[in-house]
């Protein structure tokens, strides 16, 4: 939290974030254009940013993109903000939903997991895992070209999600299509990073070529409620009471 308030204490760092929520993903280059400094000075200041987990990147080819990450702000609100303001709690949870909205159809997500590597690696790959938290068997053999499939556990045998495994580098990087089986031409990718430091694991989930904001708007919400069941199994080992993806917005 010391970190945060830091990192917001300046006004070029505001000043990044603003021009991160305007439009999410931005390379060092596109925020320097604007900002009128130096490279180096705006690499120190990004620096800050990430290291308060208030800025997350993601490496596409030689470019690296700039993400703002909401949930610091959202932990900041609910620790300083709610119980000395609720009324004003509407108007800011309408601020993080904006802000946990990117411009460009794609969506990014990062959490920290005490966990392994490994262990999120299977997590998200095991068919009897995924059950667990997420309420589908991802079943594939994870090798490049395969395809996996997004089936319920209900014993149904109906694969909601299909695709193909496009990148498997275990445990650091898995990347796959998704489609709907009633119209598997038209995909979407989702790319999984796994990061260990020490005890902790960084997972950033990227959901890219999204339709619109309707789309992004679900993904966002998906991702969130499936990624905070995975991180609870992981560290308590129980998933959340009840179904989190279910849970009433508003």
């Amino acid at each position: 939290m010391d970190k945060v308030f830091k990192a917001l204490a300046d006004e070029t760092r505001r000043y990044l974030l603003d021009r991160l929520h305007e439009e999410n993903g931005q390379t060092l280059g596109e925020l320097c254009a604007r900002l009128g400094m130096t490279r180096q000075s705006v690499t120190q200041h990004l620096a800050v940013l990430e290291a308060a987990n208030l800025v997350s990147t993601v490496r596409r080819g030689r470019e690296k993109l700039h993400y703002l990450n909401p949930v610091p702000l959202h932990e900041v609100q609910e620790r300083w903000i709610d119980k000395f303001e609720r009324p004003r709690l509407r108007m800011l949870g309408d601020v993080k939903r904006r802000a946990e909205e990117p411009v460009t159809p794609e969506f990014v997500y990062v959490t920290y997991i005490e966990s392994t590597a490994e262990r999120v690696w299977e997590a998200l790959t095991d068919a009897d895992v995924t059950a667990e938290y997420w309420g589908h068997r991802n079943i594939s053999d994870w090798q490049v070209g395969s395809a996996w499939s997004h089936r319920r556990a209900d014993g149904s045998e109906i694969d909601d999600v299909v695709g193909e495994v496009v990148e498997a580098d275990p445990p650091r990087r898995l990347v796959t299509t998704w489609a709907d089986p009633a119209d598997p031409s038209v995909t979407s990718t989702v790319t999984f990073r796994i990061e260990a430091y020490g005890e902790i694991v960084r997972l950033t989930v990227t959901h890219t070529d999204l339709a619109d904001d309707a789309e992004r708007g679900q993904a966002a919400a998906g991702w969130s409620a499936v990624l905070s069941n995975l991180k609870s199994l992981l560290e308590t080992g129980h998933v959340l009471p009840g179904i989190p993806w279910q849970m009433p917005v508003g």
